[in-house]
This record gives structure tokens, C-alpha cells and sequence, in this order.
């Protein structure tokens, strides 16, 4: 089934994924702030700046999220955004710059 809107079709199919996840980046420091904030942020396990990680929708995340708001910014993404810590490091390392093609000794 396909509708069109505006001269545009969309298909049935393409429907977008549901947002299950908070994306969560530390954007400023809690230094001088009370315990309870850095306390938080460790709960939600965010230990420096510019830092990212993923929770599932949850009450318990929302109240963090909602506690440390001026520090933090959230985004909403559906499961197939979520990454590893790995994933993550990988996605940030550089190109290589060369390609090996075949071994020399063998």
C-alpha cells in the first residue's frame, strides 16, 4: 500500500524504527558542582567530557537525565544507533592511509 502526499509516495514498508534509547554526551564538567551531580553522572556511567553512552527509555534514566540536564546533551535513537564502547573506538580510529595486498615472506 503506498500513499501520496504532495507528490510524494512513501511506501507501508518504510516506516522508521522506534526510538528506544538515550544517547547521553557529557558537554560540560561537574567540577565544583555537589556530590549528589557527580554521583550521577557516574550512575549513569559518564566519567569525562565529551563522553557518549546509551540507556534504555526508563524511568530511573529519566530522572538521572532530568537531574544533570545542564551538563548533558540527549538525543533519542532507536536500537540500531546504539554502539559499543569498541564500536565507538573503532568509528573514531583513522584510516590506515595503506592497504596491505599480500605478504612478502610467503
Amino acid at each position: 500500500m503506498t500513499a501520496t502526499r504532495r507528490g510524494l509516495t512513501t511506501a507501508a514498508t518504510n516506516t522508521p524504527e522506534s526510538l528506544t534509547h538515550y544517547k547521553i554526551t557529557l558537554r560540560r564538567s561537574a567540577i565544583s558542582l555537589p556530590e549528589s551531580f557527580k554521583a550521577t553522572l557516574v550512575s549513569l556511567g559518564i566519567h569525562r567530557r565529551m563522553q557518549t553512552v546509551y540507556h534504555p527509555h526508563t524511568p530511573e534514566c529519566a530522572g538521572k537525565i532530568l537531574k544533570v540536564k545542564e551538563l548533558v546533551e540527549v538525543e533519542n535513537v532507536p536500537v540500531s544507533a546504539v554502539r559499543t564502547k569498541t564500536e565507538q573506538r573503532q568509528e573514531r580510529k583513522a584510516m590506515r592511509g595503506y592497504k596491505v595486498v599480500r605478504s612478502t615472506l610467503s
